[in-house]
C-alpha cells in the first residue's frame, strides 16, 4: 500500500469488515476510527497477526511533484532605486526647543492656523504632521514643505527623537528671553544624533528682554557656531506672534534644501514612518509621513504586526486625497489595528501576503516574549529577604491614551519617577477608550486608571461604581505625573516620631495607705499630661508605660506646667526613688517621602 495507510482502505485489502480491524487495533492498544490513518509499522503488525504480509509501495516520484502547489510569491518590502528613477522632493522639517518657547506658535505663523489654541494649557501634547505650499523666494514657484511638530516637554523625549529620525532639516527654536534651557539641549542631541543639518530660529526677538546675542554665544559653546561668525549654522531672528522674520526663516529652508538636492522615487511603491496613531470613531487610524514612492488609495500596506487596505486618506485639514507622494504627511485609515509610533510601513502587492507576514511578525515577538521574559519564580532568599520588609509597596495603574505617541511618553515618565520605598507596576497600556475589561482588570489587580484625552465608557462608568475602581482624566501630563507622585507616597505607611512634652524630676515617694506609692515630682521642663511616660534612673530607662493618676493636691487633673509640684502614680510601676526623672512624651505620625 501506499502510505498514508487509511483503516478503510486496509479493510478492503484483507478483505475483512472495518470494525474488526478497529477491534483488532484495540487489542493491540491503538485507538482509531474508520476514517483515521495509522503508521506502517502498525499496518505491518496488524497484517502479520492476519496472516498477511505488509510492505509500503513508493509512490511515483512524477506524480508527487505534481501534487506540490506553487509557493506564495515573495513578500517585496523594499527595493533600490536607480538615478535614473529619482525626482526632488520637498523637504521634511522638524521643529524642536523647549518648552513654551514658541514653537507651536511660529509654525501657526507658517501655515496661517492656530493649533496651540486647541491643545490643552496651549501645551503641545501630539505631534502634528503638516504639508504645506510656499512661495520660492527668487523664482516665486510653489515649493512644498513638510513640517513636524514635535512637543517640546521632557517626557515627550522618545517622540522628539522619532520626530528627528524622519526628518531633513531641524528647526531649532530657541526663545531669546530665556536663553538656552535643558530641553533646548536634549533636543540639540537628538537633531546631532540624526546627522541633519540645524537652522536655530532665535524666536520672541521682539521681547523687551530679548537678548539673542546671548543664545548665539550660547549655542556657539555647543558646537553651533553662527555663519556670520565663520560657522556653518543660520541663525534668524523672528517672532511667532508678529511674523517677524518668518519669510527670512523660510528661504532659509529653501536654501538648505536645494544644497541637500533631496530626491526620491515617486513611481514606485510607498515608504515610509508612522508619526502617529490612534483610534477613532472610523477605527485605527495612523499619521504616516511617505519617504518614498507614491501612496494610493487602495494600496495594501503592511506595518508592523498590522496591515490592511488604504480605505481613505487626508491631509491635516481633513481633505480627502487620492494618492500621496514623496515627503507627504496623510492620516490613513483602514489598517486592523494600531501600529506602533515610528514603526516603519510598507505597500506590498498581495493582500494575504501581507496578512501572512503581520502574523508571523506577531507569533515571533510572542515567541520572544515567552523565551526571554519568562516569570521569575519565588526563591527561599526572597521570602527572608521580606520578612523585614513586611509586605512590598506597590501602586499598579493602567494606563489610557487617545494616542500610541502619548501612550509611550505618560509609561516613560512614570518609569523614571524615583523612588526605593515604593514601585508602580504598569498592568496595561492601551490606545483608546477606557472600557469595561479595564474596569475589570483594575478591580481584579487592584490598580487605578489614567486616562489622557480619553473617554470613559457608559458601561465602563457603571461597573467602576459597582466595583469601586477609581478612574482619573487629565488633559496635562504635568498633573498625572505629579499626583502619581503623590498617591505613590501615599501609599508608604508614616514615620513614628517621638515628642517629649515634659521632665519632672522625683523629690519624694509618698506611702498610700491601701499601699503603692505616689512619687511627688517637680516639672523642670515643659509640661506633664497625662499618657506615655518613661522613668530614667542615672540615664537608664527603667519603665516605660503609661500614667495611672495625675493630682495637683488632692485634684485629679490632664496637666502639670513646668515649675509646679504634682504626684504621679504609674501603671504597673511601684518603686519610684528620689532623684528619677519622669519624661512625658507622644508619638506623632510624619507622611515619608518616595525616597
Amino acid at each position: 500500500m501506499k502510505p498514508p495507510i487509511a483503516i478503510r482502505e486496509l479493510a478492503d485489502k484483507m478483505n475483512r469488515r472495518a470494525f474488526q480491524i478497529i477491534a483488532d487495533l484495540m487489542g493491540m492498544g491503538v485507538f482509531v476510527t474508520v476514517n483515521q490513518t495509522i503508521d506502517a509499522e502498525v499496518a505491518q503488525r496488524l497484517c502479520a497477526k492476519n496472516g498477511f504480509r505488509f510492505e509500503t509501495e513508493r509512490r511515483d516520484l512524477e506524480t508527487h511533484k505534481t501534487n506540490i502547489q506553487p509557493r506564495e510569491p515573495k513578500i517585496e518590502l523594499d527595493k533600490d532605486d536607480t538615478l535614473e528613477d529619482l525626482r526632488p522632493r520637498a523637504p521634511i522639517i522638524t521643529i524642536m526647543g523647549h518648552v513654551d518657547h514658541g514653537k507651536t506658535t511660529l509654525l501657526d505663523r507658517i501655515r496661517k492656523s492656530d493649533v496651540a489654541a486647541g491643545e490643552a494649557g496651549g501645551i503641545t501634547q501630539h505631534i502634528g504632521a503638516y504639508t504645506i505650499s510656499y512661495p520660492h523666494p527668487i523664482t516665486g514657484k510653489l515649493e512644498q514643505l513638510t513640517f513636524l511638530d514635535t512637543p517640546g516637554h521632557a517626557a515627550f523625549s522618545a517622540m522628539r527623537a522619532r520626530g528627528a529620525n524622519v526628518t531633513d532639516i531641524v528647526i531649532l527654536v530657541v526663545a531669546a528671553n530665556d536663553g538656552v534651557m535643558p530641553q533646548t539641549m536634549e533636543a540639540l542631541s537628538h537633531a546631532k544624533v540624526a546627522r541633519v543639518p540645524i537652522i536655530v530660529a532665535v524666536n520672541k526677538s521682539d521681547h523687551p528682554a530679548a537678548n539673542g546675542l546671548k543664545v548665539r554665544q550660547q549655542l556657539q559653546e555647543k558646537g553651533l557656531v553662527p555663519d556670520d561668525w565663520g560657522g556653518d549654522t543660520l541663525y534668524v531672528d523672528c517672532s511667532g506672534l508678529t511674523g517677524l522674520g518668518v519669510d527670512k526663516l523660510i528661504e532659509s529652508i529653501l536654501l538648505q534644501a536645494e544644497l541637500l538636492e533631496l530626491k526620491a522615487n515617486p513611481n514606485r511603491k510607498a515608504k515610509g514612518n508612522v508619526i502617529e496613531s490612534g483610534i477613532e470613531p472610523g477605527g485605527p487610524v495612523a499619521t504616516v509621513l511617505v519617504r518614498k514612492g507614491t501612496l494610493r488609495q487602495g494600496d495594501v500596506i503592511i506595518c508592523g504586526e498590522h496591515y490592511g487596505k488604504v480605505r481613505s486618506m487626508m491631509d491635516e485639514e481633513g481633505v480627502r486625497l487620492k494618492e500621496a507622494g514623496p515627503s507627504v504627511a496623510v492620516r490613513v485609515l483602514g489598517l486592523n489595528g494600531v501600529p506602533e509610533a515610528g514603526s516603519e510601513f510598507s505597500a506590498v502587492d498581495h493582500e494575504k501576503a501581507a496578512r501572512d507576514l503581520a502574523e508571523e511578525r506577531m507569533m515571533d515577538r510572542k515567541k520572544s516574549h515567552l523565551d526571554g521574559g519568562r516569570p521569575k519564580r519565588q526563591t527561599l532568599e526572597d521570602i527572608f529577604g521580606r520578612i523585614d520588609e513586611r509586605s512590598a509597596k506597590v501602586l499598579k495603574v493602567i494606563v489610557k491614551a487617545d494616542t500610541q505617541g502619548s501612550v509611550e511618553a505618560i509609561c516613560e515618565a512614570l518609569e523614571k519617577i524615583e523612588a526605593t520605598k515604593v514601585s508602580l507596576e504598569i498592568i496595561r497600556d492601551a490606545v483608546g477608550a477606557i472600557t469595561e475589561s479595564d474596569v475589570l482588570l483594575a478591580s481584579s489587580a487592584d490598580a487605578v486608571i489614567l486616562g489622557f484625552h480619553t473617554r470613559v465608557d457608559n458601561s465602563a462608568a457603571e461597573a467602576a461604581k459597582r466595583e469601586g475602581v477609581q478612574i482619573k482624566l487629565y488633559a496635562i501630563i504635568y498633573e498625572l505625573i505629579d499626583q502619581v507622585k503623590e498617591a505613590m507616597a501615599g501609599l508608604l505607611d508614616p514615620l513614628q516620631k517621638e515628642v517629649v512634652v515634659g521632665q519632672a524630676e522625683v523629690r519624694k515617694v509618698f506611702e498610700l495607705s491601701k499601699g503603692g506609692k505616689v512619687a511627688g515630682c517637680y516639672v523642670a521642663s515643659g509640661k506633664l499630661v497625662r499618657g506615655k511616660m518613661r522613668v530614667r534612673r542615672r540615664s537608664h530607662v527603667i519603665y516605660e508605660g503609661v500614667s495611672l493618676t495625675l493630682k495637683r493636691f488632692q485634684d485629679e487633673v490632664n496637666e502639670v506646667r513646668s515649675g509646679m509640684e504634682c504626684g504621679v502614680r504609674l501603671d504597673g510601676f511601684d518603686d519610684p526613688q528620689e532623684g528619677d526623672f519622669i519624661e512625658c512624651y507622644t508619638i506623632e505620625k510624619v507622611a515619608q517621602k518616595l525616597s
